[in-house]
């Protein structure tokens, strides 16, 4: 009995020691530096911020942040440009040839975005879920998520979606239902061309895609000018 009843004595002196001895939450690390972003280009080339529309001229760009057309109502952008890390290029450089044969192709709206804007965007979004929580920061600001669409190459118009880009409706979600048969072919079509090339959709944004592999990249908070 006296040993049940000293061990009992330590048990919270036990609790408060676990509790002490966690794993202390690592310092956010982003990259601000456009010295140290080019170190790490020339030790790793995938980790270079490419410009798409330049490595993919056929390309379309609808980069809503560089306008007043977006959620925030302002420009967030000073250039209407859109880069995405080496080896997230090369495959939507694939899909959008795979794509092409088809009679489609690709439209972006956003790919590598610098942290100071998901700052930006977390303290004025009416819906948090929306927007990454700067905490954590964002793939974007990795370089290795994609706001994207698809586009029929006839008529240069997008394929019907049940939302339009950047909707903070709970019909903006990938598998939302119910939705029209067309919603519901366009929709599965951009996710199922995506996956192929290691890409996954983000389960609220059917716009949204992040690489697969992007924890091996940096946030960044480097300006479009600079790149």
């Amino acid at each position: 009995m006296k040993f049940k009843f000293f061990i009992l004595l330590l048990l919270p002196h036990i609790s408060a020691i676990a509790q002490n001895t966690q794993e202390v939450p690592k310092k956010l690390v982003v990259v601000s530096s456009y010295n140290q972003y080019i170190k790490s280009v020339k030790k790793n080339s995938n980790n270079e911020l490419v410009e798409i529309k330049k490595a993919i001229p056929s390309i379309k760009l609808d980069i809503r942040y560089a306008t007043t057309n977006n959620f925030m109502k302002q420009v967030m952008y000073q250039q209407a440009r859109a880069f995405a890390r080496k080896p997230v290029v090369e495959s939507l450089k694939k899909i959008q040839a795979e794509l092409k044969k088809k009679g489609y192709g690709l439209k972006i709206f956003d790919g590598y975005r610098p942290y100071a804007v998901t700052v930006a965007f977390y303290q004025k979004a009416s819906d948090k879920n929306f927007v990454a929580n700067p905490a954590k920061g964002s793939k974007h600001n990795r370089g290795c998520a994609i706001d994207l669409t698809i586009i029929d190459l006839k008529t240069g118009k997008d394929v019907v979606m049940e939302t339009p880009y950047d909707s903070f409706s709970a019909a903006a979600a990938a598998n939302y239902t119910p939705v029209s048969a067309e919603v519901k072919k366009n929709r599965d079509f951009l996710i199922a061309s995506m996956q192929k090339y290691n890409f996954t959709v983000l389960d609220n944004e059917w716009w949204h895609f992040d690489f697969n592999g992007w924890q091996n990249y940096d946030l960044m908070d480097i300006p479009f000018g600079q790149l």
